[in-house]
């Protein structure tokens, strides 16, 4: 074998073993890229959350229905008037 081959197989060489089992081998890359991924998700939801609270709090802002949707669905206030019925389920 002449030399040259033979320094370039064992540079070749120590190139695999880097991509395969060094300090940011192939699948330290692979987990990292599943975490992004995993991360995006989690900011996208959380993005949505954020857009439908700041939609709520101009709502509340602006004196909407929402004020009287909350005291209904929360504290269970009813109006004067209004018959209040309460379901209860023998489970």
């Amino acid at each position: 074998m002449k030399p040259i081959n033979l320094i370039l197989l064992i540079i070749f060489l120590g190139a695999q073993y880097a991509l395969w089992f060094g300090d940011k081998n192939v699948f330290d890359w692979y987990r990292l890229n599943q975490a992004a991924e995993q991360t995006r998700l989690e900011n996208v939801e959380l993005d949505q959350r954020n857009q439908r609270l700041v939609a709520e709090v101009i709502d509340l802002k602006e004196g909407g229905e929402t004020v009287e949707t909350i005291a209904r669905s929360v504290l269970g206030l009813i109006k004067k008037g209004e018959t209040f019925y309460q379901i209860i389920d023998n489970k």
